[in-house]
């Protein structure tokens, strides 16, 4: 889950099957206690409205750190002096970041890196979508040491440069300027 969207409508699914949710946040749900969970009944719902059912212990752990790498992302991106990778995930969960790094790897089959690299891409993706910033200006915000280290990694992720993924946009924009 990674809206408030997917999680209203996850709450909204285990209300439907008789569960009380207490909690619900990206990556995870807590029932009230009073109703035993009968996971064959509430896994199929889930899974029908496209989520995935996390039952193992390493997976739910790499769920929470995406969770938490997308809140690092704007800690990233608001903070005066942001804390480094490893600092904001080791202050939110009571493990060292080579056991979290580990799990992650493990699960992901990717290392927290190069995950967090790409949701960076993404998020600049949306940024140039809006074209209100510059490229300097989105690198800054992103904290990439330089505009031209963004358009290498963006590259690098995407196979396109930055110049060809407005140009791609272009056209979408100029549909939507014509409806207003």
């Amino acid at each position: 889950m990674v809206c408030p969207r997917c999680v209203e409508a996850v709450r909204h699914l285990l209300e439907q099957a008789g569960y009380k949710p207490t909690n619900v946040q990206l990556g995870q749900a807590q029932l009230d206690q009073a109703t035993p969970v009968d996971p064959v009944t509430v896994a199929p719902l889930l899974r029908e409205a496209g989520f995935d059912v996390l039952t193992g212990r390493a997976e739910q752990l790499t769920e929470q750190i995406k969770g938490c790498l997308i809140e690092y992302l704007e800690h990233l991106r608001t903070a005066r002096m942001p804390l480094t990778t490893s600092a904001f995930l080791t202050d939110r969960f009571a493990a060292t970041y080579s056991h979290l790094s580990k799990v992650f790897s493990r699960t992901a089959n990717l290392t927290i890196e190069k995950y967090l690299i790409r949701l960076k891409i993404e998020r600049v993706k949306e940024m140039l979508s809006y074209g209100e910033l510059t490229l300097s200006e989105i690198a800054d915000q992103m904290r990439y040491s330089s505009g031209q280290h963004l358009s290498n990694q963006f590259r690098q992720v995407t196979g396109r440069s930055v110049s060809e993924f407005r140009r791609e946009l272009m056209p979408k924009r100029l549909a939507l300027d014509e409806l207003a």
